[in-house]
């Protein structure tokens, strides 16, 4: 559960709402052929900020594989102080292991987590869908665990509001993952679908926080921040980088595409495109600044 400056996304904004349309099988109706335009222009909106969404996400995965990982062998462990003040304290061994697994499975989160929600995948491959959902799930489960165990070794940067919204986060996290398990392990594939989707949701907060953060900061000259992390912004940013995205996902996890009118679907394939703009923009920004530095210096 690291912090903000080095990365940073909002746009549109949930990237489990990508996975769903993904999997949004709009197939042509007897009479419905003046309503497919509108019906491929939602799934191809929808593929390109998975596409977008999935770019930035993996780009984020390896700055933390490089810059925080990497830290370790060279022994610059104090670098990671440079972007969230606390995150190493030399003699600290319970908060060093658990923010450094919170890190190394979070990458793989990031990384790995599109494949398991195309639909193309699963069917064509349930054999790789299994095999790399148990090792999700576990990294799911780590890094949740990962970052309470830091919590309760640290606290945060930023106090109480900080470590209850990180500290839920992480249980949310834990929940989800056990939740997509043992429904797959029960047959039950639909529910474990919208568990999925929900805890993919969840494992790109992390991307999102920063994404966000990265947007507000220089667009408000950092208004509602502190270098505490204890202004207004910052305590509502504990709760809103994962909020909202449940919401969302949720949304699309109970919507029905071929109920939607042309109108409808229109509308949200130009949110859509305006949400995959955004993140290419911020990604371009984090990849220049940040990122892609903090990778090649890494």
């Amino acid at each position: 559960m690291a912090g903000p400056i080095e990365v940073g996304q909002s746009a549109g904004r949930d990237p489990a709402v990508w996975g769903a349309m993904a999997t949004w099988d709009f197939k042509a109706r007897p009479g419905a052929a003046r309503t497919d335009w509108s019906a491929a222009t939602l799934r191809w909106s929808g593929l390109a900020l998975a596409a977008a969404s999935w770019f930035s996400a993996a780009f984020f995965g390896v700055f933390i594989l490089v810059f925080y990982l990497g830290a370790a062998p060279a022994g610059r462990l104090a670098v990671w102080n440079s972007n969230l003040p606390r995150l190493y304290e030399p003699g600290h061994p319970l908060a060093l292991w658990s923010i450094g697994a919170h890190f190394a499975t979070g990458a793989a989160l990031l990384l790995l987590g599109p494949v398991q929600l195309i639909g193309a995948v699963r069917r064509r491959w349930p054999g790789v869908h299994r095999w790399v959902g148990r090792f999700y799930v576990s990294a799911a489960g780590i890094a949740g665990l990962g970052g309470l165990g830091f919590i309760l070794a640290e606290g945060t940067v930023g106090g109480p509001p900080m470590s209850v919204g990180f500290g839920l986060y992480g249980a949310l996290m834990v929940i989800a993952a056990a939740w997509t398990w043992r429904l797959a392990r029960a047959g039950r594939f639909e529910a474990h679908r919208a568990w999925a989707i929900r805890l993919y949701a969840l494992a790109v907060a992390s991307w999102l926080y920063r994404m966000e953060y990265g947007f507000w900061l220089p667009l408000t000259h950092h208004a509602g921040h502190t270098e505490s992390f204890t202004g207004p912004f910052d305590v509502v940013m504990a709760f809103f980088f994962y909020v909202p995205n449940l919401l969302v996902a949720e949304l699309f996890i109970r919507a029905a595409p071929s109920k939607l009118g042309p109108a409808v679907r229109v509308t949200v394939a130009a949110g859509l495109n305006l949400a995959t703009a955004v993140v290419l923009l911020g990604t371009y920004y984090f990849a220049r600044y940040y990122w892609g530095p903090g990778i090649l210096g890494g």
